[in-house]
């Protein structure tokens, strides 16, 4: 009889290392803030990686063309979506995130787990048992031990995000579609204080990071 998969469990992401994931929606600095805290994490002598979602191995990249870019994709259904998000997850989080996290470096991810629980979730009204259910299946019980969420009004980051001129199956949503991410992030920010970070990314990116640095500081202590 084949062995049954059963993914790695704990009920922290307990390792040497810190986890650290930016969420919101596309437009918002997400990549900007990235680098500019790998840059202080790596001044103060700390091992930094950066992945992003979906995609950060070789198995995830091909899922993140075919996710983003593929215009053949436009008729996937939710179900198959959230599956292909969760399976670029698992994937990550094996090959790359927990073994970072056991050698004591910090890891920075453009996205983890809240975005497929707030676009898939809440976006897609898939329901947020049906979403958990997934995310204890595919990476078990790993969370990041912080989350920034930066926000700004939908219209705004949509505006921006489309300025980039390549299709984006996920930018090509209903303005509609971006309301109820951002209603699904604040449940979120509720749902979890201790974790989540609310940051309001219309302002300036030095003003953004001055708030997340202060907070990867407390964690860091």
């Amino acid at each position: 009889m084949a062995k049954r998969y059963a993914p790695r469990k704990s009920s922290k992401t307990r390792s040497p290392g810190l986890f650290i994931s930016f969420e919101g929606v596309d437009g918002t600095g997400k990549s900007t803030q990235i680098r500019l805290l790998a840059a202080r994490l790596e001044g103060l002598k700390k091992r930094v990686v950066v992945l992003r979602e979906p995609g950060g191995t070789r198995i995830g990249e091909k899922i993140r063309h075919l996710l983003q870019y593929d215009r053949g994709a436009l008729q996937m259904t939710p179900a198959t979506e959230t599956l292909l998000f969760c399976a670029s997850r698992a994937q990550l989080t094996s090959e790359r995130i927990l073994p970072a996290l056991a050698a004591g470096k910090v890891v920075l991810t453009d996205r983890f787990i809240d975005s497929t629980t707030v676009y898939q979730g809440y976006g897609r009204k898939l329901g947020h048992d049906a979403i958990q259910k997934i995310h204890e299946f595919s990476i078990g019980r790993v969370r990041p031990h912080l989350t920034f969420v930066l926000m700004m009004k939908p219209e705004t980051s949509v505006r921006r995000a489309r300025r980039r001129g390549r299709f984006d199956r996920m930018e090509a949503q209903k303005k509609s579609f971006y309301r109820s991410i951002h209603r699904g992030y604040r449940a979120l920010a509720r749902r979890e204080p201790g974790r989540i970070r609310w940051i309001a990314a219309d302002r300036s990116r030095h003003a953004v990071h001055s708030d997340i640095w202060k907070e990867t500081l407390k964690k860091l202590k």
